[in-house]
């Protein structure tokens, strides 16, 4: 056959399978762009943003889209009012979340955080039971955060002024608050096992946000059949899922049923209770799965945000000067900061709520799913349509931030300079699928930074002209790029 027989033979197929897709499209779909056979929509998309072409096409399609990533569906949710209509007002219509292939190939559906039905309801309501036990939002924790701050500003005092990459400092910091609540016991920032764990946690982040990671999650079976990024990530993946075996396997020979120390403790002693219940879902592997879950997710988001928050301080020293003149005022530089301090620190609660609102971390929000057929807005969203609710287009809502492309305390600041709350503040996403530590996040920026405001002013050799926020990767999160700052005692 030559080259134009076998031309118009690929374009009769091609026409054969929009027709045929056409034919048994759903009806009653959300508007959305035209999709091409196999890869769908993703031909057009910002592959290194790609909330910023949903932003565009909302102007064409409405806040409620269609659009087709390789042939996956998936209903975009655009503005404040939409995705809280959705998460929070049809709460149980949202409620699913969506297998994303990757995390499907590592976690096999268990643990909490991409679960559903009955396996998620009773993994949720015991972490969270378990871990407020524990302290999570509580005095107790508060008094580990304390302590690991301490640490944590001995690591930064011995750098004696000179440059430094602040990433693994905040994550050894971050990451023993979580390391106490799931393992019992907190790590030495000397130990080289730890911070390989931190290295590898960093990696897979970056490996999920970047383009490789998302066309794993378009085209699975083909980048499986690739070399690549993807066979050294699973590696690591199975080197925190062994650490997180070795860890049960410790408790199980030093627990007292008695006197759980531990999330570990207390899903052993559940999973022994119910080992003859046919229908439990307290078992081997989603004990692996969600130990797994509460590692990643508790170590590298709030360090992320905390490493974003130096950034913007140095890029901004007049706001760094103002909150420290402000904590020097109502704490002084001795006594440690408490959560009781919040209510007197306006300002500095407002900065680090700004933070949070300006970086965006999770613009795309973890999908969800329907898990049965939905109706929403006069639209019909069949079952298996991944959702994503943009929580970049509500911390960007232009209706209710004044200024939401700057950076901006008074975001959080009413006249009198008093902290005000904003209903578009969703960095933890809202609904029944909120992040399960946002308490606990919550705790540990504001204790962290106080601490080390309180010690130290960070600057950079380049000055704030040379600190560029805006991210280094804009995949499922967007990070910051690498940046060296200077801690100067005061």
């Amino acid at each position: 056959m030559d080259v134009s027989g076998t031309l118009l033979l690929l374009g009769l197929v091609i026409v054969l399978f929009i027709l045929l897709r056409w034919r048994n499209k759903p009806h009653n779909l959300p508007p959305g762009p035209t999709a091409l056979p196999i890869i769908g929509n993703i031909w057009t998309m910002d592959n290194r943003a790609p909330f910023k072409t949903f932003l565009n096409w909302r102007k064409r399609y409405g806040p409620v889209m269609t659009v087709y990533l390789g042939s996956q569906r998936v209903l975009v949710l655009v503005g404040y009012d939409t995705v809280k209509e959705a998460l929070v007002d049809n709460a149980d219509d949202f409620v699913g979340r969506a297998p994303v292939p990757f995390m499907q190939r590592v976690l096999k559906g268990y643990g909490i955080a991409i679960s559903n039905g009955e396996r998620w309801r009773q993994l949720r309501r015991f972490a969270l039971t378990t871990l407020r036990d524990f302290g999570m939002g509580r005095k107790r924790m508060e008094g580990w955060i304390q302590e690991e701050s301490k640490h944590l500003l001995d690591t930064i005092k011995e750098t004696n002024s000179a440059q430094f990459d602040p990433t693994f400092f905040l994550s050894r910091a971050v990451s023993n608050i979580i390391c106490a609540l799931v393992f019992g016991q907190r790590f030495s920032y000397e130990d080289g096992h730890f911070l390989h764990l931190l290295q590898v946690i960093n990696g897979v982040l970056r490996f999920g946000s970047s383009t490789w990671g998302q066309l794993y999650n378009v085209f699975p079976w083909l980048v499986e059949l690739l070399p690549g990024k993807h066979l050294k990530v699973l590696n690591d993946v199975e080197e925190l899922k062994a650490f997180s075996r070795i860890k049960v396997q410790e408790h199980k020979g030093s627990m007292d049923p008695d006197n759980p120390r531990d999330f570990i403790d207390c899903f052993l002693i559940r999973l022994s209770q119910e080992k003859d219940s046919p229908n439990t879902e307290f078992h081997y592997e989603n004990l692996i799965a969600s130990v797994l879950n509460l590692f990643l997710a508790g170590t590298e988001t709030t360090s992320t945000t905390i490493r974003y928050a130096l950034m913007l301080l140095i890029k901004h020293p007049e706001i760094q000067d103002r909150m420290q003149k402000e904590i020097d005022t109502v704490i002084g530089q001795e006594r440690s900061p408490s959560m009781e301090d919040r209510k007197s620190l306006p300002f500095t609660d407002a900065v680090i709520h700004e933070v949070q609102r300006y970086i965006d971390l999770v613009p795309l929000n973890v999908p969800h799913y329907a898990t049965h057929r939905i109706t929403f807005r006069g639209y019909t969203i069949p079952k298996g349509t991944v959702i994503l609710p943009l929580l970049h287009s509500v911390l960007r809502d232009e209706e209710h931030w004044e200024k939401p492309w700057t950076f901006d305390p008074k975001h959080f600041l009413d006249r009198n300079g008093n902290f005000k709350k904003n209903s578009a503040f969703m960095p933890f996403s809202a609904g029944k699928r909120s992040c399960v530590g946002e308490s606990l996040a919550r705790m540990e920026l504001f204790l962290f930074l106080v601490s080390m405001l309180q010690h130290f002013t960070f600057t950079t050799t380049g000055g704030p002209e040379s600190i560029d926020s805006t991210p280094e990767i804009s995949g499922f999160a967007n990070l910051p790029r690498k940046y060296q700052l200077i801690a100067s005692p005061r």
